[in-house]
Protein backbone atom coordinates (compact mmCIF):
# COMPACT_ATOMS: atom_id res chain seq x y z
CA UNK A 1 0.00 0.00 0.00
CA UNK A 2 1.50 3.31 -1.12
CA UNK A 3 0.95 6.35 1.00
CA UNK A 4 -2.03 7.57 -0.95
CA UNK A 5 -3.79 4.04 -0.50
CA UNK A 6 -2.89 4.40 3.02
CA UNK A 7 -4.45 7.91 3.90
CA UNK A 8 -7.31 7.00 1.71
CA UNK A 9 -7.99 4.06 3.19
CA UNK A 10 -7.88 5.96 7.05
CA UNK A 11 -10.65 7.95 5.42
CA UNK A 12 -13.04 5.04 4.43
CA UNK A 13 -12.78 5.95 0.69
CA UNK A 14 -11.17 3.13 -0.79
CA UNK A 15 -13.65 1.18 -3.20
CA UNK A 16 -14.54 -2.02 -3.74
CA UNK A 17 -12.14 -4.25 -5.88
CA UNK A 18 -11.22 -7.78 -7.49
CA UNK A 19 -7.63 -8.30 -5.83
CA UNK A 20 -5.46 -10.72 -6.89
CA UNK A 21 -2.53 -9.56 -4.85
CA UNK A 22 -0.07 -12.15 -5.40
CA UNK A 23 1.93 -14.00 -2.74
CA UNK A 24 5.50 -12.60 -1.95
CA UNK A 25 7.89 -14.58 -0.16
CA UNK A 26 9.00 -12.69 3.29
CA UNK A 27 12.32 -10.73 3.14
CA UNK A 28 14.51 -11.69 5.62
CA UNK A 29 14.82 -7.67 6.96
CA UNK A 30 14.56 -6.99 10.47
CA UNK A 31 11.79 -4.33 11.15
CA UNK A 32 12.39 -1.37 12.55
CA UNK A 33 11.49 -1.30 16.22
CA UNK A 34 8.69 1.64 16.92
CA UNK A 35 7.31 2.49 20.27
CA UNK A 36 3.21 0.83 19.99
CA UNK A 37 0.32 3.23 19.23
CA UNK A 38 -2.70 3.74 20.69
CA UNK A 39 -5.24 1.38 19.75
CA UNK A 40 -8.41 2.78 17.81
CA UNK A 41 -11.68 1.84 17.86
CA UNK A 42 -12.11 -0.69 14.66
CA UNK A 43 -8.84 -1.27 13.58
CA UNK A 44 -7.62 -3.95 11.05
CA UNK A 45 -4.36 -5.27 11.06
CA UNK A 46 -2.61 -5.77 7.47
CA UNK A 47 0.42 -7.97 8.05
CA UNK A 48 2.74 -7.02 5.13
CA UNK A 49 6.41 -8.17 4.07
CA UNK A 50 8.54 -7.47 7.04
CA UNK A 51 6.21 -4.77 8.20
CA UNK A 52 2.68 -4.61 10.51
CA UNK A 53 0.53 -1.78 8.89
CA UNK A 54 -2.56 -0.35 10.92
CA UNK A 55 -5.37 0.87 8.87
CA UNK A 56 -9.13 2.53 10.40
CA UNK A 57 -11.59 1.01 9.37
CA UNK A 58 -14.29 3.41 9.09
CA UNK A 59 -18.15 3.00 8.59
CA UNK A 60 -18.02 4.18 5.01
CA UNK A 61 -14.86 1.45 3.55
CA UNK A 62 -15.67 -0.46 0.68
CA UNK A 63 -16.19 -4.08 0.77
CA UNK A 64 -13.63 -6.14 -1.64
CA UNK A 65 -13.82 -9.16 -3.36
CA UNK A 66 -10.16 -10.17 -2.79
CA UNK A 67 -8.30 -13.53 -4.89
CA UNK A 68 -6.60 -16.30 -3.02
CA UNK A 69 -4.11 -16.78 -5.01
CA UNK A 70 -1.21 -14.96 -2.55
CA UNK A 71 -0.58 -13.07 0.55
CA UNK A 72 2.26 -10.86 2.09
CA UNK A 73 2.88 -12.55 5.10
CA UNK A 74 5.80 -12.96 7.89
CA UNK A 75 5.16 -16.35 9.30
CA UNK A 76 7.36 -18.77 8.10
CA UNK A 77 6.27 -21.47 5.67
CA UNK A 78 5.61 -25.23 7.20
CA UNK A 79 6.93 -28.21 5.80
CA UNK A 80 5.20 -29.67 2.88
CA UNK A 81 3.84 -32.63 5.18
CA UNK A 82 2.72 -30.58 8.19
CA UNK A 83 -1.52 -30.34 8.17
CA UNK A 84 -3.04 -27.93 10.07
CA UNK A 85 -6.82 -28.87 10.72
CA UNK A 86 -9.22 -26.57 11.71
CA UNK A 87 -12.84 -27.87 12.48
CA UNK A 88 -15.74 -25.91 12.57
CA UNK A 89 -18.29 -28.24 12.41
CA UNK A 90 -19.30 -32.22 13.36
CA UNK A 91 -17.99 -34.09 10.44
CA UNK A 92 -15.11 -36.25 10.45
CA UNK A 93 -12.56 -33.49 9.13
CA UNK A 94 -9.58 -36.15 9.13
CA UNK A 95 -11.13 -38.69 7.51
CA UNK A 96 -12.19 -35.83 4.67
CA UNK A 97 -8.74 -34.94 4.80
CA UNK A 98 -7.18 -38.49 4.96
CA UNK A 99 -9.07 -38.79 1.38
CA UNK A 100 -8.08 -35.60 -0.64
CA UNK A 101 -4.73 -34.10 0.99
CA UNK A 102 -2.34 -36.70 -1.92
CA UNK A 103 -4.81 -35.04 -4.52
CA UNK A 104 -4.26 -31.05 -3.56
CA UNK A 105 -0.99 -29.46 -4.47
CA UNK A 106 0.84 -26.05 -4.00
CA UNK A 107 1.28 -23.99 -7.06
CA UNK A 108 4.94 -22.03 -6.78
CA UNK A 109 4.61 -19.58 -10.08
CA UNK A 110 7.80 -17.18 -10.81
CA UNK A 111 6.62 -13.55 -11.87
CA UNK A 112 8.25 -10.74 -13.02
CA UNK A 113 8.17 -9.22 -9.63
CA UNK A 114 8.72 -12.23 -7.30
CA UNK A 115 7.14 -15.72 -6.67
CA UNK A 116 3.01 -16.05 -6.39
CA UNK A 117 1.69 -19.26 -4.35
CA UNK A 118 -1.59 -20.50 -4.95
CA UNK A 119 -3.04 -24.51 -4.67
CA UNK A 120 -4.11 -26.87 -7.18
CA UNK A 121 -6.22 -30.23 -7.92
CA UNK A 122 -4.96 -32.96 -9.28
CA UNK A 123 -7.13 -34.00 -12.53
CA UNK A 124 -5.03 -37.20 -13.80
CA UNK A 125 -2.43 -39.84 -12.76
CA UNK A 126 -0.02 -37.82 -15.62
CA UNK A 127 0.13 -34.56 -13.72
CA UNK A 128 -2.89 -32.75 -15.40
CA UNK A 129 -3.70 -30.43 -12.66
CA UNK A 130 -6.48 -27.50 -11.98
CA UNK A 131 -6.28 -24.36 -10.54
CA UNK A 132 -7.47 -20.30 -10.84
CA UNK A 133 -6.71 -18.84 -13.76
CA UNK A 134 -5.31 -15.52 -11.58
CA UNK A 135 -2.93 -18.03 -9.86
CA UNK A 136 -0.72 -18.16 -12.87
CA UNK A 137 -1.67 -15.28 -14.69
CA UNK A 138 1.99 -13.42 -14.23
CA UNK A 139 3.79 -16.39 -14.89
CA UNK A 140 7.20 -15.01 -16.22
CA UNK A 141 9.08 -17.99 -15.52
CA UNK A 142 8.87 -21.97 -13.73
CA UNK A 143 6.23 -22.91 -12.23
CA UNK A 144 6.40 -25.90 -9.81
CA UNK A 145 4.14 -27.91 -8.53
CA UNK A 146 4.72 -29.83 -4.95
CA UNK A 147 2.49 -32.71 -4.10
CA UNK A 148 1.56 -33.19 -0.24
CA UNK A 149 4.33 -35.38 0.48
CA UNK A 150 7.08 -33.02 -1.01
CA UNK A 151 7.78 -34.53 -4.23
CA UNK A 152 8.06 -31.46 -7.15
CA UNK A 153 7.38 -31.44 -10.11
CA UNK A 154 8.07 -28.67 -13.22
CA UNK A 155 4.87 -27.69 -15.13
CA UNK A 156 3.21 -25.58 -17.90
CA UNK A 157 0.16 -24.29 -18.52
CA UNK A 158 -2.34 -26.20 -20.93
CA UNK A 159 -4.28 -23.39 -21.62
CA UNK A 160 -6.92 -20.81 -19.28
CA UNK A 161 -9.85 -19.17 -19.02
CA UNK A 162 -9.50 -15.82 -17.56
CA UNK A 163 -13.33 -15.11 -17.49
CA UNK A 164 -14.13 -18.03 -15.59
CA UNK A 165 -10.93 -18.04 -13.50
CA UNK A 166 -9.72 -21.70 -14.54
CA UNK A 167 -6.42 -23.07 -15.86
CA UNK A 168 -5.33 -26.24 -16.58
CA UNK A 169 -1.59 -26.72 -16.11
CA UNK A 170 0.87 -30.38 -16.60
CA UNK A 171 3.21 -31.41 -14.37
CA UNK A 172 6.49 -32.54 -16.62
CA UNK A 173 7.38 -36.05 -15.95
CA UNK A 174 5.11 -36.79 -13.73
CA UNK A 175 3.68 -39.96 -13.26
CA UNK A 176 1.67 -42.21 -10.67
CA UNK A 177 -0.32 -39.10 -8.81
CA UNK A 178 -3.44 -39.24 -7.25
CA UNK A 179 -6.40 -37.52 -9.16
CA UNK A 180 -8.88 -36.20 -6.92
CA UNK A 181 -12.59 -37.16 -7.23
CA UNK A 182 -14.73 -34.40 -8.98
CA UNK A 183 -18.56 -34.73 -7.30
CA UNK A 184 -21.81 -33.05 -8.90
CA UNK A 185 -22.16 -29.37 -7.40
CA UNK A 186 -25.87 -29.14 -8.70
CA UNK A 187 -26.61 -31.12 -5.88
CA UNK A 188 -25.49 -29.30 -3.49
CA UNK A 189 -27.55 -27.47 -0.79
CA UNK A 190 -27.12 -24.42 1.72
CA UNK A 191 -26.08 -25.85 4.88
CA UNK A 192 -24.16 -28.74 3.76
CA UNK A 193 -20.87 -29.33 5.25
CA UNK A 194 -17.58 -28.84 3.43
CA UNK A 195 -13.63 -29.42 3.96
CA UNK A 196 -11.18 -26.48 2.34
CA UNK A 197 -7.92 -27.39 1.65
CA UNK A 198 -4.98 -25.33 0.12
CA UNK A 199 -1.90 -23.46 0.67
CA UNK A 200 -3.00 -20.16 2.62
CA UNK A 201 0.11 -17.62 3.25
CA UNK A 202 2.09 -20.88 1.54
CA UNK A 203 1.16 -23.11 4.72
CA UNK A 204 0.75 -26.44 2.13
CA UNK A 205 -1.98 -28.93 3.12
CA UNK A 206 -4.19 -26.50 5.89
CA UNK A 207 -7.33 -28.03 6.44
CA UNK A 208 -10.34 -25.79 7.16
CA UNK A 209 -14.18 -27.13 7.26
CA UNK A 210 -17.43 -25.13 7.32
CA UNK A 211 -20.51 -25.11 5.52
CA UNK A 212 -22.12 -24.20 2.13
CA UNK A 213 -23.50 -20.69 2.85
CA UNK A 214 -25.25 -19.77 -0.45
CA UNK A 215 -25.59 -20.68 -3.45
CA UNK A 216 -25.52 -18.81 -7.06
CA UNK A 217 -24.10 -15.88 -5.82
CA UNK A 218 -23.35 -13.50 -8.44
CA UNK A 219 -20.19 -11.77 -7.79
CA UNK A 220 -20.63 -8.45 -9.85
CA UNK A 221 -23.59 -7.93 -7.65
CA UNK A 222 -20.56 -7.39 -4.40
CA UNK A 223 -17.58 -6.53 -6.77
CA UNK A 224 -17.83 -2.78 -8.00
CA UNK A 225 -16.20 -4.04 -10.74
CA UNK A 226 -12.81 -2.56 -10.12
CA UNK A 227 -9.55 -5.28 -10.90
CA UNK A 228 -6.02 -4.77 -9.08
CA UNK A 229 -3.44 -6.01 -11.03
CA UNK A 230 -1.35 -8.71 -9.20
CA UNK A 231 0.59 -6.32 -7.47
CA UNK A 232 -1.70 -4.27 -5.84
CA UNK A 233 -1.89 -1.66 -8.90
CA UNK A 234 -5.79 -0.30 -9.30
CA UNK A 235 -6.72 -0.37 -12.53
CA UNK A 236 -10.10 -0.01 -14.17
CA UNK A 237 -10.23 -3.66 -16.38
CA UNK A 238 -13.33 -4.71 -15.81
CA UNK A 239 -13.44 -6.98 -19.33
CA UNK A 240 -10.56 -9.26 -18.13
CA UNK A 241 -12.31 -9.91 -14.15
CA UNK A 242 -13.31 -12.75 -13.38
CA UNK A 243 -17.16 -13.35 -14.10
CA UNK A 244 -18.86 -16.80 -12.42
CA UNK A 245 -21.61 -17.98 -10.08
CA UNK A 246 -19.93 -18.69 -7.06
CA UNK A 247 -21.18 -21.27 -3.91
CA UNK A 248 -20.52 -19.19 -1.04
CA UNK A 249 -19.14 -20.68 2.17
CA UNK A 250 -17.81 -19.95 5.79
CA UNK A 251 -15.09 -22.31 5.52
CA UNK A 252 -12.02 -20.21 6.48
CA UNK A 253 -10.20 -19.48 3.21
CA UNK A 254 -7.41 -17.04 2.70
CA UNK A 255 -5.18 -16.19 0.56
CA UNK A 256 -3.24 -19.00 -1.13
CA UNK A 257 -5.59 -20.97 -1.18
CA UNK A 258 -6.41 -19.99 -4.52
CA UNK A 259 -7.08 -23.13 -7.29
CA UNK A 260 -7.19 -25.78 -4.22
CA UNK A 261 -10.67 -27.68 -3.70
CA UNK A 262 -13.90 -27.09 -1.69
CA UNK A 263 -14.97 -31.37 -1.38
CA UNK A 264 -17.95 -32.54 0.28
CA UNK A 265 -18.19 -34.78 2.83
CA UNK A 266 -17.60 -37.79 0.53
CA UNK A 267 -14.33 -35.85 0.03
CA UNK A 268 -15.49 -35.55 -3.66
CA UNK A 269 -14.69 -32.07 -5.22
CA UNK A 270 -17.50 -29.46 -5.77
CA UNK A 271 -15.83 -26.28 -6.02
CA UNK A 272 -12.40 -24.17 -6.46
CA UNK A 273 -11.85 -21.88 -4.04
CA UNK A 274 -11.38 -18.59 -5.94
CA UNK A 275 -12.27 -15.55 -3.74
CA UNK A 276 -13.01 -14.02 -0.15
CA UNK A 277 -15.29 -11.44 1.10
CA UNK A 278 -13.06 -8.77 2.50
CA UNK A 279 -14.56 -5.44 5.05
CA UNK A 280 -12.27 -3.41 3.40
CA UNK A 281 -9.92 -3.38 0.77
CA UNK A 282 -6.94 -2.71 3.10
CA UNK A 283 -7.32 -6.20 4.52
CA UNK A 284 -7.61 -9.65 3.28
CA UNK A 285 -8.21 -12.43 5.85
CA UNK A 286 -10.78 -14.41 6.36
CA UNK A 287 -14.25 -13.13 7.89
CA UNK A 288 -16.13 -16.45 6.89
CA UNK A 289 -17.20 -15.31 3.60
CA UNK A 290 -15.40 -16.95 0.88
CA UNK A 291 -16.71 -18.55 -2.64
CA UNK A 292 -14.98 -20.92 -4.90
CA UNK A 293 -16.41 -21.72 -8.37
CA UNK A 294 -18.82 -24.71 -8.84
CA UNK A 295 -16.80 -27.78 -10.26
CA UNK A 296 -19.34 -28.28 -12.73
CA UNK A 297 -18.58 -25.25 -14.15
CA UNK A 298 -14.72 -25.79 -14.15
CA UNK A 299 -15.66 -29.65 -16.10
CA UNK A 300 -17.17 -27.10 -18.85
CA UNK A 301 -13.90 -25.34 -19.00
CA UNK A 302 -11.72 -27.89 -18.61
CA UNK A 303 -13.24 -29.92 -21.33
CA UNK A 304 -13.21 -27.08 -23.29
CA UNK A 305 -9.32 -26.28 -22.79
CA UNK A 306 -8.08 -30.01 -23.31
CA UNK A 307 -9.99 -30.03 -26.63
CA UNK A 308 -8.80 -26.86 -27.85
Amino acid sequence: MNDNEFRASQAGGIPPTYRHPHYQQPVAVAPALTPPRPKKKRLAVLVTTGTLAAAVVGGASGAAIVGLDHATSTTSLAPPSATTVSSTTNTDVSSVARKVLPSVVQVNVTTGDGEAIGSGVILTADGKILTNAHVVSGAAGNITITLSDGAKYQARVLGADTKADIAVLQAKGAGGLTPAKLGDSSKLQVGEQVVAIGSPGGLQNTVTSGIVSALNRQLSDISSGKQDTPFGQTANRTGDSPSYTAIQTDAPINQGNSGGPLVDTNGEVIGINSALYSPSSTSAGSVGIGFAIPINDAKTIIQQIENS
